[in-house]
């Protein structure tokens, strides 16, 4: 079994990528968005952290997240968010006898991509790069006509001009969505 290690890092900038264990045709993120919104407002309530970045897609999410000062746990606040969420949607979703049997709902993959953001630069590439996600996946013409996005908040504070678009590529992040 693989041994996944977690950087934990009091305080910690950090993009992640989570995703739907059945991706491809499920639209569940986005049918249920405002459940979503919720599951994130409650956690945030609760276990702080300021959103830099976030694109919600049918089957995945992408964000940049800031913990606050010494504190490391973003894995109670994923559990959470995904605990949240997974409860307030209709359970139609096909199970396994496994899943039945441990009473999980498997709408969530196992595991999730973290990656603790180091300077400025690396930032900007991966706020970039969750922006333009839309338009690499050929959900839209225009990175401004996703609803879903931080980006229209970005552009109102001037961080982005409205018609930004973005290179159309993943700028090299090991990211593989």
């Amino acid at each position: 079994m693989p041994n996944y290690r977690r950087v934990w890092c009091p305080g910690g900038t950090f993009f992640f990528t989570h995703a739907l264990r059945v991706r491809h045709g499920n639209d569940l993120l986005t049918r249920h968005i405002d459940i979503l919104r919720d599951s994130v407002r409650i956690t945030r309530r609760r276990h702080p952290f300021e959103i830099h970045g976030w694109v919600v897609l049918s089957d995945h999410l992408h964000c940049v997240i800031e913990l606050p000062a010494g504190e490391c746990n973003f894995a109670l606040r994923w559990r959470l968010i995904k605990l949240l969420f997974s409860r307030a949607v209709p359970a139609d979703e096909w199970r396994s006898k496994i899943l039945l049997r441990r009473r999980e709902r498997g709408i969530w993959q196992r595991r999730y991509w973290e990656h603790r953001i180091r300077d400025q630069d690396d930032l900007n590439r991966h706020l970039d790069y969750l922006h333009n996600n839309p338009l690499k996946h050929g959900l839209v013409s225009r990175v401004r006509d996703w609803p879903y996005s931080t980006f229209h908040r970005m552009v109102a504070s001037g961080i982005y001009p409205p018609d930004w678009a973005g290179s159309g590529q993943s700028d090299g992040l090991p990211c593989d969505d």
